[in-house]
C-alpha cells in the first residue's frame, strides 16, 4: 500500500499536467482501475496530430485514448506506461524523449526499439490494432 501511495506520488507532477491537458480538451474523465482515462473530440483530434499518431498515450497516472475503444484495447500496454511513470517519476519523459533521439540518430526506430514500448509491448497480444511479430520484426531498422 505504502509502496502504491509512493509511486501516485513520484507520479504526480506529470498526471497533474495531463489532468490540465485534458480539462483544456474537454475531455471525458473516468477512473478505471486507478488509473484517469480521458477521451473526447478534441484528445483524438490532438493524438491524430501527433508523428506517430497513437491510439493512446499515457502521462503520469492518466490515459489520453482517441476514443473508448482504444482506451479499452491498449489497457494492458497503457498499464505498463502507468508503472514506467511510478518508477522514473518526472524523469520519464526526458529519459523517454532521450531514448527515441539516441537511436533515431543511429538510424533505428526511436519509437517501437525504444526499451520503454519494447517492455509495453511485450504485453500485447498480436490482433487486429496491432502488427503481429514477424510484421514487427521486418519493420525494424538495425544499424
Amino acid at each position: 500500500m505504502m509502496r502504491r501511495a509512493i509511486g501516485y506520488l513520484w507520479a504526480s507532477p506529470n498526471t497533474l499536467a495531463a489532468v490540465a491537458i485534458g480539462l483544456l480538451l474537454c475531455g471525458r474523465f473516468r477512473w478505471v482501475q486507478g488509473v484517469i482515462e480521458i477521451d473526447g473530440p478534441w484528445v483524438r483530434q490532438t493524438l491524430n496530430r501527433l508523428p506517430i499518431q497513437p491510439r493512446a498515450m499515457t502521462v503520469g497516472h492518466v490515459v489520453f485514448g482517441t476514443d473508448l475503444a482504444a482506451l479499452t484495447v491498449t489497457r494492458a500496454h497503457e498499464r505498463v506506461h502507468v508503472r514506467q511513470y511510478e518508477r522514473w517519476g518526472p524523469a520519464f519523459i526526458p529519459v523517454y524523449l532521450g531514448w527515441s533521439l539516441w537511436l533515431q540518430l543511429r538510424g533505428r526506430d526511436g519509437y517501437r526499439e525504444n526499451p520503454f514500448e519494447v517492455e509495453a509491448y511485450a504485453v500485447d497480444t498480436p490482433g487486429p490494432s496491432m502488427p503481429d511479430a514477424a510484421d514487427a520484426e521486418s519493420d525494424r531498422r538495425w544499424s
